[in-house]
């Protein structure tokens, strides 16, 4: 999973988007798509009445046998670890780092990822689910996958949020 100089991250939600992971963590650097088997994507919150900056629900993975989900492989520097951790609010107990074996084109690459914890279902903002959709097209995830994301119903949410720096950085 790591070295000396750097760690693999697993990135499934807004991550996905070079431009979302890049506003914290500038070494990121795309490594491979790949999937993670036997999960289940979800959008929630991490406790009832949790607002955040993305006014919805935001992805996590759930233990699902049978199923899969893709993302991106991530290669960042250790130095940006701390970062990370700090935008999936580790210390704050919202996600729990872990890591997970992902199967990508290569072979298989152990990953640091992040799991919610005390998952709440919650449909996620128009904008959040765009980003994820962003990443995936970005990345060339599989189409069928991406159709699966689009599908996705939000909260129909319509002020501004984290999307907007996003913009302001492309």
């Amino acid at each position: 999973m790591s070295s000396a100089e750097h760690f693999m991250y697993f990135a499934f939600g807004s991550n996905l988007l070079k431009e979302r992971l890049q506003l914290k963590n500038p070494s990121a650097v795309f490594h491979s798509t790949g999937r993670l088997q036997d999960y289940d994507l979800k959008f929630g919150l991490w406790g009832d009445g949790v607002k955040n900056r993305w006014y919805g629900g935001v992805a996590t993975i759930e233990e699902s046998q049978g199923n899969d989900v893709w993302g991106v492989v991530w290669k960042l520097s250790n130095e940006h670890l701390a970062s990370l951790d700090e935008q999936e609010a580790v210390s704050d107990g919202v996600y729990s780092p872990l890591e997970v074996t992902v199967h990508t084109d290569e072979g298989q690459v152990l990953c640091r990822t992040y799991k919610m914890n005390n998952f709440r279902a919650s449909p996620p903002s128009p904008q959040y689910k765009e980003v994820v959709c962003l990443g995936a097209l970005q990345n060339g995830l599989p189409p069928e996958y991406i159709k699966k994301l689009q599908a996705v119903e939000t909260n129909d949410y319509r002020g501004p949020s984290l999307l907007d720096e996003i913009k302001d950085v492309k």
